[in-house]
C-alpha cells in the first residue's frame, strides 16, 4: 500500500486521482478548501494554500501523521482575471500556483516521487524578476504563465540538492475539468471551450497515475502527456532556478 497526499484533491484530476488510489487500497490524503467534495476513504485537510502560514500547518500535519509519503501530486490552481493579494501580501496566483508547491515539496518528509501538474517547457511567458508580484501591467494569463515557468525552475532547483525524491513536472494535455477560477468576458470562452471539447478526466490522469506508479530514475523529469520533454530547454536554466530558489527562500522566509 501507498500512502498518497494530493493538493486540489476535492476537484477535477486531483479528485479523480484521489478515487483513483483509494480504489485501489493505498491511503489518500487530500488538501483542498471544501469538506463537502472530500472523496469517501480519503482523509481531508482543510486548507487555504494561497497562505503560507496554512501551508505550513498542512505540512506539519502530514509529517506528524504520515512520516512515510511514497508521493505527493500537486494540482491545486485558481485562474484569476483581476489581481488579487492574500492577506499576507503574496500575488494570488503566485501564492497558490507557485510557492504552496514550493512549500510542500521542500517541506513533506521525503516523499519517494512528487508530480507536479503543470505545463513544463512552455515557450511563453517569464519569470518577472523585477515584479514578481505582477504589481504592473496584471492579466490572469501573464500571472498563469509566470507560475508555470516558476515550477519549471523549482523542479530543476529540487534535484539540483541531491534529494533522493524524483520530480516530475508533466502536463496532462486539454482535459475537461471544472477550470476553477474567476474569468472575465474575454477568459470566459476559453475555460468553457476546455470544459467542452477537453478530455474526459478519467484519460486524463492516466499519464500522471503512470509516474506515480512507475517513477522516472532521473532526480528530474518532465513530460507532456506520455511525451518527455529534454531539460536543455531554455525553461529549465539552472541559473535561474538558483536565482528563484533565493527569492523564494526570502519571501517565505519573511512571512
Amino acid at each position: 500500500m501507498k500512502t498518497v497526499v494530493i493538493t486540489g484533491g476535492t476537484d477535477g484530476m486531483g479528485k479523480a486521482l484521489a478515487r483513483t488510489y483509494v480504489e485501489r487500497g493505498d491511503t489518500v490524503v487530500t488538501v483542498g478548501r471544501d469538506p463537502r467534495k472530500a472523496v469517501p476513504g480519503a482523509a481531508f485537510i482543510p486548507a487555504d494554500l494561497s497562505l503560507i502560514s496554512e501551508n505550513r500547518r498542512v505540512i506539519e500535519q502530514i509529517n506528524a501523521a504520515y512520516p512515510a509519503v511514497d508521493a505527493l501530486v500537486l494540482c491545486a490552481r485558481y485562474f484569476r482575471t483581476s489581481r488579487f493579494v492574500t492577506a499576507e501580501g503574496v500575488e494570488g496566483t503566485f501564492a497558490l500556483d507557485y510557492l504552496s508547491r514550493f512549500l510542500l515539496s521542500h517541506g513533506l518528509n521525503r516523499p519517494g516521487v512528487i508530480v507536479n501538474v503543470s505545463g513544463p517547457g512552455q515557450p511563453d511567458g517569464r519569470i518577472h524578476w523585477d515584479d514578481l508580484m505582477l504589481q504592473r501591467g496584471y492579466s490572469g494569463v501573464t500571472a498563469q504563465f509566470q507560475a508555470g515557468k516558476a515550477n519549471d525552475l523549482l523542479g530543476v532547483a529540487f534535484a539540483a540538492r541531491g534529494r533522493r525524491t524524483r520530480y516530475v513536472l508533466i502536463h496532462p494535455g486539454s482535459v475537461s475539468t471544472g477550470v476553477a477560477g474567476q474569468y472575465d468576458a474575454t477568459t470566459a470562452p476559453h475555460a468553457e471551450a476546455l470544459k467542452r471539447y477537453g478530455m474526459p478526466v478519467e484519460e486524463g490522469i492516466k499519464p500522471i497515475v503512470a509516474r506515480l506508479d512507475d517513477p522516472p530514475a532521473e532526480p528530474l523529469s518532465a513530460f507532456i502527456r506520455e511525451r518527455r520533454l529534454g531539460l536543455d530547454l531554455p525553461s529549465f536554466d539552472r541559473r535561474a532556478a538558483e536565482r528563484l530558489h533565493e527569492l523564494t527562500s526570502e519571501l517565505i522566509g519573511s512571512v
